[in-house]
């Protein structure tokens, strides 16, 4: 636990002490545990970083409202803490959205942004989805989202497939702090970076699954476009936690991005 300018942030550290510093930020309604497929691969070549976002995991749900600058704020004080001066950055959805801004913001912090699964931007559809979900949070708890967080995460194919993982991810879903939970859904409305990415100074990697509703392909084909340098790759035969949806696909992208010395079939 470090403390942050919010409160406790619940992180962890794996991989070699010496290696460089990747940082992994998750989505909206998980934590730290959602990155377990990346981290066979990651923690060979780099010192991972992992944390729970505020108001998610073990981290502290400080009062809001909270602004993107705020977990900026947060990233910045868990890379002070495991002395990381610069490193890479994984993030998704949420996660991928506050590299964006710390990327924006503190360019010489980040070597490289993989952006995965997330928008630059909030239209009104996307504002009042997340004033629709608040709404059911309110009455009915984390249970009230949970199966249709599901849906759209995952592939119905790799449901089928895979009814004990999807399990531990619905779990790790109501394991959510509602108050949390809520608090960042009012943050992803005031989402506004795409007028900013023309400025963007760190090379970045889009990664977004083949199937992604709330951030979909051509969303983010447009925000390469509005990159300077920027990556574009699809991960095919997954939904919105493409991570977790099609990790052999997702770590083949992300291992040729960041150079690892070994590349995943």
């Amino acid at each position: 636990m470090i403390d942050g300018p919010g409160g406790r942030l619940a992180t962890r550290a794996d991989g070699p002490a010496d290696a460089p510093a990747i940082i992994l930020s998750h989505s909206l309604g998980a934590s730290m545990q959602m990155w377990t497929p990346q981290m066979e691969l990651l923690a060979r070549h780099r010192r991972v970083i992992r944390y729970d976002a505020r108001g998610h995991g073990a981290s502290d749900v400080p009062d809001g409202p909270w602004s993107f600058e705020d977990l900026v704020a947060d990233v910045n004080a868990v890379m002070e803490a495991h002395d990381v001066s610069r490193g890479d950055f994984l993030g998704l959805s949420l996660g991928g959205m506050t590299g964006l801004g710390l990327a924006l913001a503190h360019p010489n912090r980040i070597e490289r942004l993989v952006m995965a699964d997330g928008r630059a931007d909030a239209p009104e559809p996307f504002r009042e989805n997340w004033d629709l979900r608040i709404g059911k949070v309110r009455a009915g708890g984390l249970a009230a989202i949970a199966d249709g967080t599901l849906e759209s995460w995952f592939t119905a194919a790799w449901r089928a497939a895979n009814p004990e993982a999807a399990a531990e991810v619905r779990a790790m879903i109501l394991a959510t702090d509602p108050e949390g939970y809520m608090r960042a859904c009012a943050t992803l409305k005031t989402l506004d970076y795409l007028r900013l990415l023309g400025g963007m100074k760190v090379p970045t990697l889009y990664l977004c699954g083949e199937h992604d509703m709330g951030a979909p392909p051509e969303v983010m084909r447009a925000m390469a476009d509005a990159t300077p340098g920027a990556r574009f790759e699809l991960v095919p035969d997954a939904a919105h936690v493409a991570n977790i949806n099609n990790p052999a696909a997702f770590n083949a992208a992300i291992a040729g991005f960041l150079d690892l010395p070994e590349k995943v079939a």
